[in-house]
């Protein structure tokens, strides 16, 4: 057999082989993995919220903030289970958020799933414990009094023509069913400082789009240490600020913990 012969046999060998197909681009396997994961989401998700209006809601999302498509998959599928364990649409609404961030220690990029300011108020007042609660700005300009002692109480009389200056705090009260009320402050200083220490995206994500709604979680969060709660609040309080990378959302028995509040951001193994 001649050299021509040899070269001819393997290019007709090479042009027999299937063709190799790309790699789906990202968005497409995570459209994917949405799909598959529509059974397991109807499963945990309250009767208020189906599994396709949150698989849609979820890949509009990804769509608008690209970052999140840089992230490990598992991390950010297992962001959005936590959203609908929770019935928590993320993103607009601002129930809750998928927020991407680097890893430093798992050198990859990774979705870390944060409870919203009106998720957070509506998981409260689904527990059954509380009529009423919120939380406001206050204004430099604003009349804001707060007395402690055998009968706490706030009074706050915001301006209503004029300037009301900067804001320079914020604060949160609730009305129990049972009778009685609570209420907690944090001056602006104290939330920026909380914000520094435990935001694991600096540049991006709610503190950055939704500063005073996260503001106005962050003191709700002081107050509910207050609150009567069940245990089925506090599971779902422990899932904000976590990072997972399981679907099946089971508690791992020894979680990594990371640099963020306790047992408020925790990674989990697949």
């Amino acid at each position: 057999m001649t050299q021509a012969d040899v070269l001819k046999n393997k290019l007709a060998e090479k042009q027999a082989e299937p063709a190799k197909q790309p790699p789906a681009p990202v968005e497409k396997q995570v459209q994917t993995y949405l799909a598959k994961m529509m059974p397991a989401m109807a499963q945990v998700l309250p009767k208020h919220v189906s599994a396709d209006r949150l698989a849609r809601i979820a890949l509009s999302e990804i769509r608008k903030t690209p970052a999140l498509l840089e992230c490990n998959i598992d991390s950010l599928m297992a962001a959005v289970m936590q959203s609908a364990k929770l019935g928590l649409e993320p993103g607009m609404l601002g129930q809750s958020y998928l927020v991407p961030f680097y890893n430093n220690k798992r050198k990859q990029k990774e979705v870390q799933f944060i409870i919203g300011y009106k998720g957070l108020i509506d998981l409260v007042r689904r527990s059954g414990h509380v009529s009423t609660i919120t939380a406001r700005e206050v204004h430099e300009n604003d009349e804001f009094i707060i007395e402690y002692g055998l009968e706490d109480k706030v009074i706050h009389k915001p301006v209503l023509r004029g300037d009301r200056g900067p804001v320079i705090g914020y604060y949160a009260k609730a009305e129990m069913k049972g009778g009685g009320y609570a209420f907690e402050y944090m001056s602006r200083e104290d939330v920026e400082k909380h914000r520094d220490k435990f935001s694991k995206a600096k540049s991006y994500g709610p503190w950055v789009d939704n500063f005073d709604e996260m503001a106005k979680k962050t003191v709700i969060r002081r107050l509910i240490k207050y609150l009567p709660i069940s245990v089925e609040l506090q599971n779902q309080l422990n899932e904000d600020g976590t990072v997972r990378h399981d679907i099946s959302q089971e508690e791992p028995e020894h979680p990594d913990v990371i640099d963020y509040e306790p047992n408020e951001i925790r990674t989990e193994e697949k």
